[in-house]
């Protein structure tokens, strides 16, 4: 059996097919690249009508479902990625994410919120979407979502 050596394979036998990359919805851009990085800007995640997840995780939201909108702001910024650098090839290394969880005061699950992320970055790269995180809770994030996430990632040129 041959190996999946390609994110765009690995992506296939996931199942998964990116959406378009969200475009920003205030004064910022999606992604910036600079001295061999891609700085994602934060993604948030839709449900399978394009409808923002909302949620709060230790109130309405247990970690399951929280990892699981991880995962799709995991998918989001792998559209990003495609979008900015033509080819999944392109990228060298997650460097990093940042995991935001909107969380009461009380949860204190965030890293494992931040494994639904996280994991799909693995799934995606191969050892290359092993990376550093933050995953830390926050008292509202927009649009009422549950998660966000962005990323740093090194790229070849």
């Amino acid at each position: 059996m041959t190996a999946l050596v390609t994110p765009e394979q690995r992506l296939i036998a996931l199942g998964i097919v990116l959406p378009a990359a969200a475009a920003p919805a205030a004064n910022y851009v999606p992604s910036v690249a600079m001295h061999g990085l891609l700085h994602i800007s934060g993604q948030i995640p839709f449900d399978d009508s394009g409808k923002p997840l909302r949620g709060r995780l230790g109130a309405d939201m247990d970690i399951a479902a929280g990892a699981a909108a991880a995962r799709r702001c995991a998918i989001n910024l792998v559209a990003q990625m495609k979008a900015a650098l033509g080819e999944l090839d392109r990228v060298e290394r997650i460097v990093k994410l940042g995991v935001f969880v909107n969380s009461t005061p009380d949860f204190t699950d965030q890293p494992e919120v931040g494994n639904g992320a996280s994991d799909f970055m693995v799934a995606v790269f191969g050892d290359a979407g092993r990376h550093a995180r933050s995953a830390v809770g926050v008292a509202v994030l927009p649009r009422g979502v549950a998660v966000e996430v962005d990323a740093i990632i090194a790229i070849r040129g």
